[in-house]
């Protein structure tokens, strides 16, 4: 499962230099408004395209995060409850030692 992961993230590292490197003509974006008009500056395409991206993937990221953090703290409190409300059983019984003495 490791080899198909790492060839699946090969494959879009290289679809992604791809994409950056077809798209390197320079734009101008808009990054801040002004009195005198907006603070522009020239980025090839591909880095705008991939800062955006980024921008966008990291609120879902740290949403899973966050939601994979609550999961294993509320799995680990449960565990913890069955833990202490189980009681441990004992080495033997009554009825296991008379069984135990009448083998022997």
């Amino acid at each position: 499962m490791q080899i198909i992961r790492t060839a699946l993230w090969v494959l879009i590292a290289i679809l992604v230099s791809a994409f950056v490197a077809i798209n390197w003509n320079p734009v101008e974006v808009n990054i801040w408004p002004l009195e005198a008009g907006y603070l522009h500056v020239n980025w090839p395409v591909g880095f705008v395209a991939l800062a955006f991206f980024l921008i966008g993937l990291l609120p879902m990221w740290l949403l899973a995060k966050a939601a994979r953090w609550r999961l294993h703290r509320r799995i680990a409190t449960l565990e913890n409850t069955v833990k202490a409300s189980t009681p441990t059983p004992p080495l033997a019984t009554s009825t296991q030692l008379d069984a135990a003495a009448d083998k022997n």
